[in-house]
């Protein structure tokens, strides 16, 4: 067998990769989302006790867990995490000339 398998250098962002719309925002909101999942894994929470601390129901920290992030927004999950004892700081900042385009970009701690 001989066949040719051809390898791609990625971007750092599958959903730019897959071609998304969105797709900083996607990648954003699949960090902070992994954030959360964490915390939550750490405290060694059960997705009932967590939806509690979050005030959300059981089913959308399930959805939450799986990357189900459509029906969350960047402000709620900055919410969650506060939530959860995290402080969120966001940083704005002029765009580095030899770059074409502004980016959106989430960094842990």
């Amino acid at each position: 067998m001989n066949e040719e398998t051809e390898v791609y250098h990625g971007s750092g962002n599958v959903f730019a990769d897959l071609g998304l719309p969105d797709a900083e925002e996607r990648l954003a909101k699949a960090e902070l989302a992994r954030q959360i999942l964490n915390i939550i894994t750490r405290r060694r929470l059960t997705q009932a006790q967590a939806a509690e601390l979050l005030g959300i129901d059981q089913p959308k920290v399930s959805a939450l867990t799986r990357g189900k992030l459509s029906g969350f927004s960047m402000e709620r999950l900055f919410h969650f995490l506060n939530a959860l004892g995290r402080d969120v700081q966001i940083t704005v900042k002029a765009k580095p000339r030899s770059r074409q385009q502004a980016h959106l970009k989430v960094t842990a701690a």
